[in-house]
């Protein structure tokens, strides 16, 4: 297959699944947790991912360093990887039931976090497998046994693969004021990604600067993440990940499981009624 075919197959995977009955809040409606996703993709040599190592830490994973985690015994150098990447939007529904939320999620967000992540999960894992099964092995490093968080000495809690820094790679979006990526289709998304062996070109990223698709970095205007979070974990100063972490864990994710028998940690009132919302400001 030539890179078009192969793009156009792998983005054909992704939207099967998501149009399958799999993608649901599991409110009893088949009502579906996510919207039409949007792909990209980089390569596996992409300077980026020791650039985020080198910030993070040591433990954090770059493309290849996931690959061989699943595969020990191949030899494979960086620029023989991808790594395909992709957005799940949350859907206009749950924007609008988000958007009247004030200090804990409102249900449609909290199902979309537990069941819609849990859907993310099982789509990671599908194209993964899908590659593979057609000669291309592949593998989803969100969903390796080594996946944690860690203590990064720069930037707090971290994990050793990050989605939102995989997708700024692969040209989806930049970071906003609260940590959120703002990609074409807004802030209120989650992400995924895959790393297979096979030769893809990547995806032009539209942008220079980790930054620059908000509008408090590009333009010094806007902050209204600012206001929109109830623990008061967003300011001038960008994201403050303690504060936050504290409130989700004592606060919102209580709730959630008391109110709607929901697990995870949901917030993510920070991610609506907001110009980034669905859309890039910029």
């Amino acid at each position: 297959m030539t890179q078009e075919q192969s793009k156009t197959r792998i983005e054909q995977i992704v939207r099967d699944f998501c149009a399958s009955p799999a993608n649901t809040l599991e409110n009893g409606t088949g009502e579906p947790a996510w919207a039409e996703p949007q792909l990209a993709y980089a390569r596996g040599d992409d300077p980026l991912f020791a650039q985020i190592k080198s910030d993070i830490g040591p433990f954090y994973w770059t493309p290849q360093e996931a690959f061989r985690l699943a595969y020990p015994d191949a030899q494979v150098d960086p620029s023989e990887l991808a790594v395909i990447c992709y957005v799940l939007p949350q859907t206009e529904a749950t924007r609008l039931d988000q958007r009247a939320a004030t200090d804990v999620p409102a249900e449609r967000w909290a199902r979309s976090r537990f069941h819609g992540e849990e859907f993310n999960c099982a789509l990671r894992l599908h194209l993964a497998d899908t590659l593979t099964q057609a000669g291309y092995a592949a593998v989803a490093p969100e969903r390796l046994d080594g996946f944690d968080y860690r203590q990064s000495e720069r930037f707090g809690i971290a994990s050793n693969w990050s989605e939102r820094h995989t997708a700024w790679i692969a040209g989806l979006g930049t970071f906003g004021l609260s940590d959120g990526l703002i990609t074409r289709v807004g802030k209120a998304v989650r992400f995924g990604s895959v790393v297979v062996k096979m030769d893809l070109e990547a995806t032009p990223r539209p942008y220079a600067g980790h930054q620059d698709w908000c509008l408090w970095y590009a333009k010094g205007t806007c902050g209204v993440c600012m206001q929109r979070c109830p623990a008061d974990a967003i300011n001038e100063a960008g994201h403050d990940k303690p504060k936050c972490f504290d409130y989700i864990r004592n606060v919102t994710t209580p709730y959630v499981r008391d109110n709607y028998g929901t697990g995870a940690t949901p917030c993510g009132l920070c991610q609506v009624k907001i110009p980034c919302e669905a859309r890039s400001p910029l």
